[in-house]
């Protein structure tokens, strides 16, 4: 039996739950992950890796270019349209449907998260969760703040305060990513917010964030993608408490499991996968086993909820409300050359006009003609 070959990222969290799980049905199905960055799950591209790897953990804006490039399957076509929609049925938020382009599911939602709030409660004390951006502008002048800025997140951030900020949800046109009018209000809130954060973080992915946060190196970071793993009980340093984001407005993450052209579509494979995406798994292996999961089942179960510190329900209403994100070809190079727009300007204090225009040139130049947004 040849092994399949998985890409996922490095963390406990995209790593631990799919190494555990190729153990336990190794007498079936051989599969050997190995890990790349988080900063290469965030830009390498796909067509790139599907040269290399059977099984393929991504994130669903990378889908345009992978189907532009033909390198996956689409996922009904090795578990089934009945099983497809079973799992789509019970997905938290839109953690399935993300993954939908082009009128076909090409990945599994193995993993949901979006952008949250999270504090450190040794520092914030009984202070309530900031449930406004006034809210976190006064616990800023009071304790350390942390934005997180770098790679991609800096245009993420920015999303999902404009995701907060609209009125009857957020939408993307041929001309610009976001609305002009909040894209504008957006930036004068995150220049009022990077004037108050700790400067010693605006390099860190949200890992380096949270893990510099359990250190109590800040109070409040009001946009990070959430990771369950710093909030549970017991864990290493101080475990952080993980709220809704401020207006509830969120850029939904995630990780999806993709099939490659060169993977073999085996009985084997289309069950392993399905055992994976049930419920049960998702309530019981995925987090005993440092995983984050995406069933809405384990999001409301309460033993799950109870060892993760309140994670799920102190984020639940957020992620069932969160953004997806556009997923065309080239958007992958718009987000990070946005991000790095967005940081300069803040750096530079470039007019908000300026960058509003700058972003949207970004944009029209990304979106090819009459492309799926």
């Amino acid at each position: 039996m040849t092994p399949l070959r998985g890409l996922t990222w490095d963390h406990p969290r995209g790593l631990t739950p799919l190494r555990a799980a190729a153990t336990l049905h190794a007498d079936r199905l051989e599969i050997e992950w190995e890990a790349q960055p988080l900063e290469g799950f965030e830009s390498r591209p796909i067509a790139e890796l599907a040269r290399d790897y059977d099984l393929i953990v991504l994130d669903h804006p990378h889908l345009g270019e992978a189907v532009a490039g033909d390198c996956l399957v689409p996922v009904d076509e090795l578990v089934g349209a009945e099983a497809l929609a079973r799992i789509e049925a019970g997905t938290v938020g839109r953690a399935a449907a993300s993954y939908r382009y082009a009128g076909r599911a090409y990945a599994l939602p193995l993993d949901a998260a979006t952008q949250v709030q999270a504090l450190q409660p040794a520092l914030v004390g009984d202070r309530p969760a900031p449930e406004s951006w006034a809210d976190v502008l006064e616990l800023a002048d009071a304790l350390p703040l942390a934005l997180s800025l770098a790679g991609p997140h800096a245009l993420l951030t920015l999303f999902s305060i404009c995701a907060g900020l609209a009125d009857g949800g957020l939408a993307s046109t041929p001309e610009r990513p976001v609305p002009d009018a909040l894209c504008l209000e957006a930036l004068d809130l995150l220049v009022r917010l990077a004037g108050r954060a700790e400067r010693s973080l605006a390099d860190a992915n949200p890992i380096t964030l949270l893990e510099a946060m359990v250190r109590q190196q800040a109070a409040c970071c009001p946009l990070v993608y959430g990771y369950v793993g710093y909030a549970r009980p017991g864990s290493a340093g101080s475990p952080l408490r993980f709220c809704d984001a401020p207006g509830l407005g969120s850029t939904l993450g995630g990780t999806g499991i993709a099939i490659t052209r060169r993977c073999p579509l085996t009985p084997a494979l289309a069950a392993h996968l399905a055992w994976l995406l049930e419920a049960s798994t998702q309530a019981t292996f995925i987090p005993r086993h440092e995983g984050q999961p995406s069933a809405r089942a384990a999001w409301a179960d309460a033993s799950v909820d109870a060892a993760a510190g309140g994670f799920y329900s102190g984020t639940r209403a957020t992620i069932e409300a969160a953004w997806v994100r556009p997923r065309f070809d080239g958007y992958i190079g718009f987000q990070l050359r946005a991000s790095q727009l967005i940081r300069d300007g803040l750096a530079e204090r470039t007019p908000h006009a300026r960058l509003v225009a700058g972003l949207s040139e970004l944009w029209r130049a990304a979106l090819p003609a009459g492309a799926e947004l």
